[in-house]
């Protein structure tokens, strides 16, 4: 679930803080959609949409999020808590 202190992340082209985290807990792993925002490198100043999930013991799976249809509710109510998250992927899907 949402950590309270900012949590970093890194990629060779910038690094940055994960502003908001949408999870949910499903079956088999924790749904995610993170709002990266980029403070250093090259994509310095942007956003980018992140679709990911998470192990049960909170470790990051490299795997593509494999989202259930059992699992929908839970991450929607996840999303109304992250209000500039909620705003990109309505922008998506209009």
């Amino acid at each position: 679930m949402p950590d309270t202190k900012q949590r970093r992340f890194s990629f060779s082209w910038g690094s940055g803080v994960i502003a908001e985290e949408a999870q949910s807990e499903g079956e088999w792993n924790r749904p995610t959609i993170q709002l990266l925002k980029y403070t250093e490198g090259h994509a310095e100043g942007a956003m980018t949409i992140r679709f990911c999930s998470y192990n049960h013991n909170g470790r990051f799976s490299r795997s593509p999020l494999m989202l259930s249809t059992t699992e929908i509710d839970g991450l929607r109510e996840a999303i109304a808590r992250t209000p500039e998250l909620r705003d990109l992927l309505r922008e998506l899907v209009s």
